[in-house]
């Protein structure tokens, strides 16, 4: 029988890149509440009125704009890091060329900011 030494429980406390790493897998908690508060916030609108502005009512409570606010930090974090990782993922080559790693990143904020805009156009007018 070979021993294995005790891993500590903080162990990605150590070195950032593994903070960032674990920080990154706990996000998906926080994307996955976002998926439930918007399908929460459609089924309010779906149910007119009255439901809708309950459902902001409960929205300004100081534990959910908490929550909410914390959410948007990993949601932001989780996105930086999904770009950052996307040129070792997934090789573009075009004309027999690879393409750089920051082109592709540059790609996927300048087609962020376009979709963002686009909603806010949406939104806003």
């Amino acid at each position: 029988m070979s021993y294995r030494r005790p891993v500590p429980l903080w162990w990605w406390l150590h070195k950032r890149t593994y903070f960032v790493f674990v920080m990154r897998e706990l996000s998906s908690i926080f994307i996955a509440w976002l998926v439930l508060y918007l399908l929460l916030f459609v089924r309010a609108v779906g149910r007119g009125e009255a439901a809708y502005q309950d459902f902001l009512d409960d929205a300004a409570s100081p534990w959910l704009v908490t929550l909410n606010v914390i959410a948007f930090a990993f949601i932001v974090l989780h996105t930086i890091t999904w770009f950052s990782l996307t040129p070792q993922a997934m090789v573009v080559r075009v004309r027999g060329h690879r393409v750089p790693g920051i082109a592709i990143i540059a790609g996927q904020y300048a087609a962020l900011a376009a979709v963002t805009a686009f909603v806010a156009w949406l939104v806003l007018s």
